[in-house]
């Protein structure tokens, strides 16, 4: 017998991990990675050959939304499996994330996961302000090192955030690589220019790396004998970084890639779901594949039902939400931000603005500081909108941009994808605009959202755990 043991043993060292009881879960989380910005969602210049890979072993999700189109909330809905708008604080960019709200990462490691994360996780922010002690995404790690570290009957979850696509673009690397600006589609939000597509082709080229990076993680995981008991997810916390995108609510700015694979037989594979998902949808997810029975009462609805075949549809709409990005308003101590709802459902996108007398993109510049309509990521294409704010061929996509907008906002989504006509005001869509509106409003009550009823006004009291200041071509981190 105890010959047997030593062999078993050494087996489990030598090849392939033993058994786990629990699958092991590879997280990878994109920056700033808007759909439909991929070869799996038919884009015809992007080529992410390891995306594809993953969406042929698993679920393609075509209409996933994160809870808000800005990194830190939307990062902070994921951990805790609620709408950011409950997490106090931490509902604002580089705000403070409670530690006594539970997060799938503190839940899975006390059921023993090996948890770890690599380059981005929880933030941006200072987790040290907020009383933790390391990153809210785990301890941070390698994932080769992780591979080489862990016990072989121990499962994982791995968070790896890769800070592509997020600016700040390497300046004609898109067509140093092989992307031809010339051939790209340029969305209806941004004038169709050279330094446009230029600026998207270096973005496109992000991409690409990340699929990369996909691909180097698949070898690893195969070379490690433990790729076919591990859950990959991917997916993206919010939009690309271009003007009337990131910080919106448009669907450029909210609408992510989301793909669910698994090597092994557990889940369904290459299968396209068009229902709605929110990506605080991820955190029961996370739990139920890892077989955790005590889950506490989240926001999110689980998606293994889905990808087991078991269901179709977890959702008929999602509701969004978006609070203050980035310091760029000089009112209440340049505390203010530019609070919004919505809702989106097949037909429509429902947007209400509940303080429109602001700017939606920020001041356009505050005195003694470096912002500059701080709400719009630094770049050639902002610069070029900006800069040409009064050619008659600019001065529209400027305005859409830059402008101020009404208290609603109502678009068509199968005849307007980019969201460029409101209907609010058309007498003919008035029936829809009090449907949708009385949709949102009585999930705001549903949900104690703060804003409801014209409240709200503490959540730009809030004070972030760092200051960032977003020029017309750059980033500014202040630690305060």
């Amino acid at each position: 017998m105890r010959i047997l043991c030593i062999i078993a043993t050494l087996i489990c060292i030598a090849g392939s991990p033993c058994a786990q009881s629990k699958p092991n879960i590879l997280f990878l989380l994109a920056d700033d990675f808007s759909y439909p910005f991929t070869s799996v969602y038919g884009d015809k210049i992007v080529k992410t050959p390891n995306i594809e890979r993953l969406a042929k072993q698993g679920v393609v999700f075509t209409n996933a939304y994160a809870a808000s189109p800005s990194c830190t909330p939307s990062r902070a809905g994921m951990l805790t499996g609620n709408y950011p708008h409950k997490l106090g604080e931490g509902v604002n960019l580089v705000g403070k994330l409670d530690v006594s709200i539970p997060t799938f990462t503190q839940i899975l490691k006390n059921e023993g996961y090996y948890v770890g994360f690599e380059r981005k996780g929880w933030g941006p922010g200072d987790y040290t302000k907020m009383g933790y002690t390391e990153n809210p995404a785990g301890k941070e790690i390698e994932f080769k090192k992780v591979l080489k570290e862990i016990k072989p009957d121990q499962p994982f979850f791995f968070w790896f955030g890769t800070n592509d696509p997020h600016r700040f673009f390497p300046f004609g690397a898109g067509k140093r690589n092989g992307i031809n600006p010339d051939k790209i589609k340029v969305p209806g939000f941004l004038p169709n220019t050279d330094e446009i597509r230029n600026d998207l082709a270096d973005y496109f080229y992000l991409i690409e790396r990340f699929d990369s990076e996909v691909g180097e993680l698949l070898d690893m995981l195969e070379k490690s004998g433990r790729l076919k008991n591990t859950i990959i997810v991917l997916t993206s916390d919010n939009g690309m970084p271009f003007p009337h995108v990131k910080a919106n609510l448009y669907d450029h700015g909210t609408r992510v890639p989301l793909i669910i694979s698994h090597f092994g037989n557990d889940f369904l594979k290459n299968t396209l779901n068009t229902s709605f998902v929110n990506l605080i949808d991820l955190m029961p997810s996370f739990l139920d594949m890892a077989k955790v029975k005590n889950q506490p009462a989240v926001d999110g609805m689980s998606l293994v039902p889905i990808m087991r075949g078991l269901k179709k549809s977890n959702r008929e709409e999602v509701y969004l939400e978006r609070e203050r990005h980035c310091l760029c308003r000089i009112d209440d101590g340049m505390l203010a931000g530019y609070p919004m709802r919505a809702v989106r459902d097949d037909e429509f996108l429902y947007i209400k603005n509940f303080r429109p007398g602001r700017s939606p993109a920020g001041d356009e510049s505050i005195p003694g500081t470096p912002s500059i309509y701080g709400d719009v990521d630094g770049g050639p294409s902002k610069a070029l909108l900006i800069d040409n704010k009064d050619d008659p061929a600019i001065k529209y996509y400027f305005n859409l941009s830059f402008g101020i907008r009404p208290s609603e906002e109502l678009y068509d989504i199968k005849n307007d994808p980019f969201q460029l006509h409101n209907l609010a005001g058309n007498v003919s869509y008035q029936g829809t605009l009090k449907k949708m509106n009385t949709k949102l409003l009585a999930w705001m009550e549903k949900e104690n959202d703060p804003r409801r009823n014209g409240g709200g006004d503490e959540i730009d009291r809030f004070v972030g755990t760092t200051k960032a200041w977003i020029t017309k071509w750059g980033i500014v981190f202040e630690d305060q």
